[in-house]
């Protein structure tokens, strides 16, 4: 049986929960997937690897990367240390391979008190918690300076590899080698982007007045509404593997995941916007189960709606959701009939808890779907 070519489009948590459920579509389906990642992140480990070093953000690839590693032990536990992040180290506890720091001079000073050192943090030293935030006030003193504090093992991995292949197409190989993965993954521009958003209500003291709002972290934790996306440079190249892949492709997934930072980015990037139009796979966006901080006040439909608005030309075939997350599935239905498509209701949430996406059943709700003839 020939292998149905699907490519995922999106970033992160949602891009994520895209690819476990393809890959729980085995083996009633038989995918030949390629995930399709943004390159906008500038927040946490990856923005700090990207404003230091330059090159692309890694960590929403080392996500894609970890969710189709192959399932033998040794590649699991490779996947694992991809998705390790380093703590923050304890200001009392010596580097590895020193010993204790002796004890401090009694000289009528409080014996529990020791002189400042190399490692100790001054009052403009901060820490870092194991997000590599700062950490505030009186705990700034409880670790000391520590590079690697908040970096993900396999951030550091695509972060050397691209430096030394010179090349993130050729590094990403590498790394799915390492990892056994089912499936490519690839930037969508071998370029990083800027993500910039004209906001609505950023104050809550001036509701109507729009500021722009720059970077894909600011932009994803906004507290007002988006009117506007834009990526800088307007136009970065595509690359050249993802276009390939598109025009070979029988099926191409939207979503879920955030709209504004990693689904909405894909459409903005031109060629990429004239190949997903053009070709003939059929198309299909996943619906998120709830409002994130940057979609706060867009509705359900209003979600499908923006796809129309960033590329007019685009035609949906299927758009899939849980029937829950929709409520009175009316202005859904005819938001998705709006781009030629039909909605599936299906039960693909987690029970309980935070929503997201409960990779069996999304899988199970994905099989009919991808596996129809036309």
């Amino acid at each position: 049986m020939t292998a149905r070519r699907v490519v995922a489009f999106g970033g992160g948590h949602g891009l994520s929960a895209s690819l476990r459920a393809l890959r729980h579509c085995a083996p009633e389906l038989d995918l030949d997937i390629t995930a399709v990642v943004t390159v906008g992140d500038d927040g946490g480990s990856s923005g700090r690897l990207r404003a230091e070093r330059g090159g692309l953000p890694p960590g929403d690839l080392r996500q894609a990367l970890v969710a189709l590693a192959g399932d033998h032990p040794a590649t699991r536990r490779s996947a694992g240390l991809f998705q390790h992040r380093f703590a923050a180290v304890p200001a009392g506890v010596p580097p590895l391979g020193e010993a204790d720091p002796a004890p401090a001079a009694t000289d009528g000073r409080n014996p529990d008190r020791r002189d400042q050192g190399a490692n100790s943090q001054g009052p403009d030293d901060q820490g870092a918690d194991s997000s590599g935030a700062a950490v505030p006030g009186a705990e700034r003193a409880s670790t000391r300076a520590d590079g690697l504090a908040g970096h993900a093992v396999g951030n550091l991995v695509l972060c050397g590899l691209m430096e030394m292949l010179g090349d993130p197409v050729a590094a990403l190989e590498h790394a799915g080698a390492m990892l056994g993965t089912v499936g490519r993954v690839l930037p969508m521009s071998r370029q990083p982007v800027g993500i910039e958003a004209q906001v609505r209500g950023v104050d809550p003291a001036a509701p109507d007045e729009i500021r722009t709002v720059r970077g894909q972290h600011q932009v994803a934790v906004t507290t007002g509404r988006v009117e506007s996306l834009r990526l800088t440079p307007s136009a970065p190249p595509a690359c050249a593997e993802v276009i390939e892949a598109i025009r070979a492709a029988d099926w191409l997934i939207f979503g879920p995941g955030s709209w504004y930072t990693s689904v909405l980015p894909h459409l903005l990037v031109p060629q990429l916007a004239d190949a997903i139009v053009s070709t003939s796979a059929r198309r299909l966006v996943t619906l998120n189960l709830a409002a994130e901080k940057e979609t706060l006040g867009l509705s359900v439909a209003d979600h499908l709606a923006a796809l129309h608005w960033y590329l007019p030309e685009l035609k949906v075939d299927l758009v899939l959701a849980d029937a829950k997350a929709v409520g009175d599935p009316e202005p859904v239905e005819r938001a998705a009939e709006s781009l030629g498509a039909r909605l599936v209701l299906a039960p693909v949430a987690v029970t309980g808890g935070t929503p997201r996406h409960d990779p069996a059943a999304l899988g199970a709700a994905l099989v009919p779907v991808l596996g129809a003839d036309r």
